[in-house]
């Protein structure tokens, strides 16, 4: 039996994301997967049993990626206003740089591929964040609305920039960043 290759999985991976963001989830087929990945597609069922084993494993890996970079850099015992900031900017700048795994996502979370246990993984994964939350309620420094509102509210309204920002073709300024920062921040304080 031949070992599956970690080159392979990082090529194939690259192809979906490539195809979603061209055909969609639903309109890609492995066949399309396989012939962008550059593979046979009996290899690419070596190594997913299905689209849909595929879908959640890519979307697990995109997940636990953005978490880790989201996060970086972030220190829990500075003040909670530029912890935020901090977090908020790694994950504006990590959607506008890995734009086809934003897209990616935002499909994935919109669609019946995702199984209960990928949704759940994602769930626990955006835990640090739902903490800050948290935190900053707690310290009366933002809304006391439910967390689900306003993180729908802080991701939502960042989504919708960095489509703008990707569609338009647009330069995302320094200036540009900290006003929406500052709109979003206006939005959630106390």
């Amino acid at each position: 039996m031949k070992l599956k290759d970690d080159k392979k999985y990082a090529r194939i991976f690259g192809a979906v994301l490539k195809l979603v963001t061209k055909k969609g989830l639903a309109g890609m087929t492995m066949g399309d997967i396989s012939k962008e990945a550059g593979i046979a597609t009996g290899t690419l069922y070596v190594y997913f049993d299905n689209k849909d084993a595929l879908i959640n494993a890519l979307f697990a890996a995109c997940r636990e990626n953005s978490v880790m970079v989201s996060f970086r850099g972030y220190d829990a015992q500075q003040p909670f206003k530029p912890g935020f900031r901090s977090i908020w900017m790694n994950i504006l700048r990590y959607r506008l740089h890995n734009f086809e795994e934003f897209i990616f996502q935002e499909q994935c979370y919109h669609s019946p591929y995702i199984t209960a246990a990928t949704r759940e993984k994602a769930r626990q994964l955006a835990e640090p964040l739902y903490a800050l939350i948290a935190r900053g309620q707690k310290e009366q420094l933002i809304k006391n609305l439910e967390p689900d509102i306003l993180v729908a509210f802080i991701i939502g309204a960042m989504n919708e920039l960095v489509k703008q920002i990707h569609y338009t073709g647009s330069t995302l300024t320094k200036t540009r960043m900290n006003t929406t920062f500052d709109l979003c921040w206006d939005a959630i304080k106390a």
